[in-house]
């Protein structure tokens, strides 16, 4: 139910494109992505096109040319831009593993940029969609922590909430559906009690049609939380089925936002997380934290049921609140979610809620009918827990645990900063934390919100290092006791640096909204609070606070030189 939010970040921006000429394609194209994670890219400056080289064929006109039955096939500008952009990307992994982290920015810019105004008339555009989402999976997959070492822009980022787009529609009933969906419910085992219905069987028919990767991917990612997810509703007594307003909620995406600034996987607004023990903080946002707001689901939904003696109700109260339930029934004397629905007396989109649920849980349960038996389940999320002692960098974690910031954020999505707050239980890779618990202790409390640790490369020297963390190689020497030489391959060095960090995330879209102007489309994205069209030479700048501290203090030089000994063992 949301716009999804970000930070920016100036290798990429997150997108989520509608790409349609019409308000209904755009919704039909909504619907079929809308569970995926959003990608990072960054918008393009308009203009002329650029001059369109003649180059050897690359996958995507191969594979078009293959398609295309109607004799020799011609490639528009739209093609060769795809094509371009191919190119760009290849050329960019290319400096990604040579650590040309600067031109790999530049040419994934590039070839994300060539994708955008590629996007008017692609001969496919199934496959060009196909393409940029391959690209941009791609692209945020790497790791992009290595791109930038001051983690200035590692704050992690929101995703939009996917029941947004469908739950004010309505989908037509294939008729041959009925008779065999009826049967399948009669010999299917559920706590939660299933009805079939012409609603119901419209959001089926959806989800086995134009929908159908909407589900795939919730069911893929609920790889990750289900076995959790199923411990905690047993612990408290709730039916297992529930886990399906998760996957219609938030597609089981933990940073997932709505347009009522519902937050989090199981999209709770904020008075409501805080009755159930989600609380917030400058640092941190429980809502967010899978565990955490699974336990609260719980509770809540359980509360629900004690309140109507009905799940259909206790589900309807999820989404609209209790009140508007309660009201519902007295207005119209009927204690019954399909009464209430028939007689419009619960919001649009309570109406279609209950029924995505319903949908969602026939066809789970009978996941060989649909072809769901088929779909690859994320792994279990798998971590050890470290409790943080003093206020850290999220970046010197990841260089202790030789861990990626990208991982560290996706196991501790409740961490809203690239810093981590005393106290804080945070996640790691599994089989890491006693190694990083020893490492920390290494490192002074007072130092541990600014300070990274490098391990050298082959061919670096004191000089590229220090500009690589906007430090000096004097600094760097002193910490650890080097002697006019460059450290040797392998070592790993304290870096004496002050903390960037970006203004506090915002919960704002993430998605490039499509806007009419004058009767042309306009692509348009929010960055923070204001809006940037997509005109010639608009840039948005990340505003970064950089810590006014030394860069190291006199009096620790001695203890620094012992951790750093330690450190090298």
């Amino acid at each position: 139910m949301a716009w999804n939010a970000n930070r920016y970040s100036p290798a990429f921006f997150c997108i989520f494109l509608a790409f349609s000429g019409s308000l209904l394609e755009a919704q039909q194209s909504n619907l079929q992505t809308s569970f995926f994670a959003p990608a990072a890219i960054r918008m393009p400056s308009t203009g002329a096109l650029a001059d369109i080289a003649e180059t050897e064929h690359l996958p995507y006109i191969k594979q078009v040319a293959k398609d295309v039955h109607t004799g020799l096939f011609q490639p528009n500008s739209s093609d060769l831009l795809i094509q371009q952009a191919e190119e760009s990307f290849k050329q960019g992994k290319q400096f990604y593993q040579d650590r040309s982290f600067g031109e790999a920015r530049t040419a994934f810019d590039n070839a994300i940029d060539l994708m955008l105004r590629a996007s008017e008339n692609p001969t496919s555009r199934t496959l060009f969609e196909s393409k940029l989402e391959e690209m941009v999976d791609n692209i945020s997959h790497m790791d992009l922590s290595r791109m930038g070492a001051m983690a200035a822009d590692s704050e992690p980022q929101f995703d939009k909430a996917p029941l947004d787009d469908i739950v004010q529609m309505t989908f037509p009933v294939d008729p041959k559906m009925k008779n065999r969906v009826a049967s399948e419910v009669g010999s299917t085992v559920s706590a939660l009690p299933l009805v079939v219905n012409d609603v119901v069987l419209g959001y089926i028919n959806y989800f086995s049609g134009r929908g159908r990767r909407t589900i795939e991917m919730g069911i893929e990612r609920s790889g990750k939380y289900r076995d959790m997810i199923s411990r905690v509703l047993a612990e408290e007594g709730v039916p297992q089925e529930l886990v399906h307003l998760a996957q219609a909620e938030s597609g089981f995406l933990p940073r997932a936002v709505s347009r009522a600034a519902a937050e989090g996987m199981w999209q709770f607004i904020k008075f409501r997380g805080n009755q159930y023990g989600l609380m917030q903080t400058a640092w941190s946002d429980d809502r967010l934290d899978p565990e955490k707001a699974t336990r609260a689901a719980a509770r809540h939904l359980h509360d629900l049921y004690k309140e109507f003696n009905d799940w259909y109700l206790a589900i309807a109260a999820y989404n609209c609140g209790p009140g508007n339930v309660e009201r519902a029934v007295e207005r119209t004397g009927y204690a019954d979610f399909w009464e209430l629905r028939a007689r419009h007396a619960l919001p649009a989109e309570t109406a279609n809620y209950v029924p995505i649920i319903l949908a969602m849980t026939i066809m789970s349960k009978n996941a060989h009918e649909y072809g769901l038996d088929q779909v690859q389940l994320d792994s279990p999320v798998e971590y050890d827990t470290v409790t943080i002692d003093s206020t850290t960098n999220l970046a010197l974690v990841s260089d202790l645990a030789d861990a990626p910031i990208s991982q560290l954020q996706q196991l501790n999505p409740a961490l809203l900063r690239g810093m981590i707050p005393a106290g804080f239980a945070l996640r790691v890779p599994k089989g890491s934390g006693t190694t990083l618990t020893a490492a920390l202790e290494q490192i002074p409390t007072e130092r541990r919100p600014s300070w990274r640790i490098h391990r050298v490369q082959s061919g670096e020297t004191l000089a590229r290092i220090a500009r690589e963390y906007h430090s000096s190689s004097s600094a760097i020497a002193v910490a650890n006791r080097l002697s006019g030489n460059d450290p040797n391959t392998g070592d790993r060095l304290l870096i004496p640096a002050a903390y960037h960090e970006t203004t506090p995330p915002l919960r704002v879209s993430r998605a490039h909204k499509t806007r009419q102007r004058g009767g042309r489309r306009t692509l348009a994205r929010t960055v923070g609070t204001r809006s940037v069209g997509a005109r010639k030479g608009s840039r948005s700048h990340v505003v970064q606070a950089a810590a006014k501290r030394p860069l190291h203090a006199s009096s620790t030089i001695a203890q620094l030189n012992h951790r750093s000994r330690n450190l090298n063992r």
